[in-house]
């Protein structure tokens, strides 16, 4: 394995080389893009292992996603076949690490939880905030942003300091919900951390104690997460840690600015660099250079490669339209769909895409953080498998016996009645519940598993989705059987990790899905892009009011810089942007000031491929365009759908999106939710007398209500909407019906 390690070392540049041979108690390495830090840290693990004799078992290796949790550990394992996978435990997500050292070695008996707690996502937390404000009547302001004040309240742990500056109960629904979830046995991500961060301070010093903490893109760290690696290193632990200050851009989630700085100086850390860029051409990295913030040198290795298209599009559809055309172009020339991505800067901005790479036939992936809850039946039997595991967890047992869809369908308050009192006899699904732990030694596969629970009868077998939900349990039972095999756990303890895992790790426990999606092209926001890298990459909508992002103060300004850095940085070899003489209100027209930073030599502008188009003649391209698209399409009748697609719309309503306030979007806070008053609705409908309905035509949409019709054309429709103005529509995306 020695041998093995010096030819790894060989391969390593200087730079690389010192920062894997170091051997300070506290090293902070700052890799520029591209510079081969995955390399670098997995290179230090061996070394510090194989060189420096410290079990991995006495390593704790921290990433801020599975994603990279999983390539350490499984280029590990590919070099050591013989490597046992229980050896390499404290390798994961800071939560999944925090939650290992609570559930093996940290006394949460201490805080009231047993060992076999389970998590729970946020939107389970905040099912038991809302429970808690009705039973106790708790005067609670600003609930769209619930999530957030409970966090904070939470955090708070000196008496004197519990005093809302609403003046509302915050505080008293924190401590209630604080017992709440000790009392159903139950912990939410941020409780992972608070409660390891407690126990850390408190614990005897043998519970944990790692001789190296290793940490992939510390850039990233909260303050909590700053807390959990302080705790560590103050049991002993030396550290090694890698990471880009000019990809700070989820400043949103509370991550730490200048966090070198703070590692640095307070653990006398020594500061290594790594300069030099491996992915993109020497044009991309030059242009790059234009958005740095603090000064590193970014050096590249590659030829210049092709210049920065610079496209000028009429509006976002004509911009699909061209990309779908030049992904067909560029795939029969060789470069593989799986190689090619759009960036955006707004999710919304996605569908527009979606729809016209459909309708083209080029297969895509939308890149979303995906959970097992946002599939409805395995949301249920996810929370089916909470219940039967922990039968504390009273609004899981709830949840499955009334739903609507699924399960018994009882009501609310009886299902209430029959998890609280516990009693057989009063529901079969609740006994087979009850029952699970002491029966699941015998149901030794999915299939077993699922006639156990008779789920035949409770997945609505008269539905139109049946067989759709049955398949999708039966294979989700199938993962967790494996999983419990491949861990060698005892099966009821298997299942808890692995209904941990539903929830820590999202749909990535559906690992299935992910080999059919390979080559496919990538559409995501630029927050979504960060460490991965395309061949050919197009960045959408560059005018200002998107990219960048109107912001109010000078931080925000800054962060967006890196945001496009970021952006500009996952191409290799061949990169465009585009920008809209049309775009959606919340944008100015016209390319953005981040198009002109970068020098013209690296440029090639479309009116430099072709003869300048005037604005008219886009207008009356685009026009054409639609016609072509929507030729064919039956021609609606009252009470018909407009639409292909029931969700598109070309335009939004800026003052209602959530999107279009940076510190209410979603691309800037995506943990934030999306809860509305239910006394209020968003959708209201403009009230029509008889008189005026018959006179008017009218139409309906689910976003913007009853609206009156006032021009319209084969392919374009326009209509008023009360509180929305005007709004113009493709018939063939739209969302409206004739009533």
């Amino acid at each position: 394995m020695e041998l093995y390690f010096e030819k790894e070392l060989d391969r390593l540049n200087p730079y690389q080389r010192e920062a894997v041979l170091d051997e300070s108690p506290a090293c902070v390495v700052n890799a520029n893009v591209g510079s081969g830090k995955t390399t670098v840290l997995i290179t230090k693990i061996q070394y510090l292992h194989h060189i420096k004799k410290v079990g991995y078992e006495d390593m704790t290796v921290l990433t801020f996603t599975n994603k990279a949790a999983d390539e350490i550990k499984s280029r590990l394992l590919a070099a050591e076949p013989e490597l046992p996978a229980d050896k390499l435990r404290g390798f994961g997500t800071f939560h999944s690490t925090a939650l290992y050292y609570l559930r093996e070695f940290l006394p949460v008996e201490d805080l009231g939880y047993s060992k076999e707690f389970l998590v729970i996502d946020p939107e389970e937390e905040l099912e038991l905030a809302y429970d808690l404000i009705r039973q106790h009547k708790l005067k609670i302001k600003y609930k769209n942003r619930l999530k957030k004040r409970l966090e904070s309240a939470m955090a708070v742990r000196e008496a004197e300091k519990k005093v809302s500056k609403y003046q509302d109960d915050i505080y008293e629904l924190a401590g209630l919900l604080k017992e709440e979830k000790a009392k159903q046995d139950k912990m939410t991500f941020f409780d992972l951390l608070e409660n390891a961060n407690f126990l850390l301070k408190e614990a005897e010093q043998k519970s944990v104690s790692p001789k190296w903490v290793i940490i992939d893109e510390v850039q990233d760290s909260d303050t909590q997460q700053l807390v959990f690696t302080d705790r560590l290193i103050s049991r002993g632990a030396s550290l090694f840690a890698v990471g880009d200050p000019n990809q700070v851009i989820y400043s949103w989630r509370g991550s730490a600015f200048q966090i070198f700085y703070t590692l640095k100086h307070k653990y006398q850390a020594k500061e290594l660099t790594l300069p030099i860029n491996y992915r993109s051409s020497t044009s991309i990295l030059e242009a790059a250079r234009c958005f740095l913030q603090n000064g590193s040198p970014l050096t590249g290795v590659r030829e210049p490669g092709s210049k920065i298209i610079v496209r000028r599009q009429y509006d976002a559809f004509q911009d699909a339209c061209y990309l779908a055309a030049r992904m067909k172009k560029l795939h029969e020339e060789g470069i593989s769909y799986g190689e090619m991505a759009v960036f955006y800067r707004l999710q919304s901005q996605s569908k527009i895409f979606e729809d016209v790479f459909l309708r083209e036939g080029i297969p895509f992936e939308v890149s979303l953080k995906k959970t097992v809850g946002d599939v409805p039946v395995l949301k249920w039997c996810i929370r089916l498998l909470r219940f039967s595991l922990n039968t504390k967890d009273t609004a899981s047992g709830i949840y499955v016996l009334s739903s609507r869809e699924y399960g018994e369908g009882i009501s609310g308050k009886k299902a209430e009645e029959i998890v609280r009192a516990g009693q057989p006899g009063k529901s079969l699904l609740f006994d087979r519940m009850c029952g699970l732990v002491e029966n699941c030694r015998e149901l030794g596969n999915e299939e077993e598993l699922f006639t156990y629970f008779e789920l035949d009868r409770y997945l609505n077998p008269v539905s139109a989705s049946f067989h759709e939900d049955s398949d999708a349990v039966r294979r989700l039972f199938g993962i967790m059987y494996a999983y419990v095999r491949e861990q060698q756990a005892e099966r009821a303890s298997g299942m808890r990790e692995f209904v941990n895992s539903s929830s820590l790790y999202g749909s990535d426990v559906l690992r299935e899905d992910i080999s059919r999606q390979e080559d496919r092209v990538k559409l995501m926001t630029i927050h979504a892009s960060k460490g991965l890298e395309f061949s050919c990459v197009f960045i959408t909508g560059v005018n200002h009011g998107l990219i960048p992002l109107r912001t109010g103060d000078m931080e925000g300004e800054e962060e967006e810089r890196r945001l496009f850095f970021v952006g500009i940085t996952r191409a290799k070899d061949h990169l465009e942007l585009s920008y809209y003489m049309n775009p959606q209100e919340r944008a100015d027209p016209g390319e953005s000031r981040y198009i002109r930073m970068i020098p013209p030599r690296l440029l090639e502008h479309d009116e430099d491929i072709g003869p300048a188009v005037s604005l008219q003649e886009l207008k009356r391209q685009v026009q054409e365009q639609r016609r072509s698209m929507t030729a064919g399409c039956l021609e609606q009748s009252p009470g018909q759908s407009l639409e292909q697609n029931p969700e598109q719309s070309l335009e939004q309503n800026p003052e209602q999106s959530l999107e279009q306030n940076p510190e209410q979007s979603l691309e800037q806070n995506p943990e934030q939710s999306l809860e509305q008053n239910p006394e209020q609705s968003l959708e209201q409908s403009p009230e029509q007398s008889p008189e005026q309905a018959k006179q008017q035509k009218l139409v309906r949409h689910s976003r913007y209500g009853t609206g009156v019709v006032v021009n319209e054309d084969e392919t374009m429709l326009e209509a008023e909407f009360e509180g929305y103005g005007k709004k113009e529509f493709i018939k063939a995306f739209s969302e409206l019906e004739y009533i």
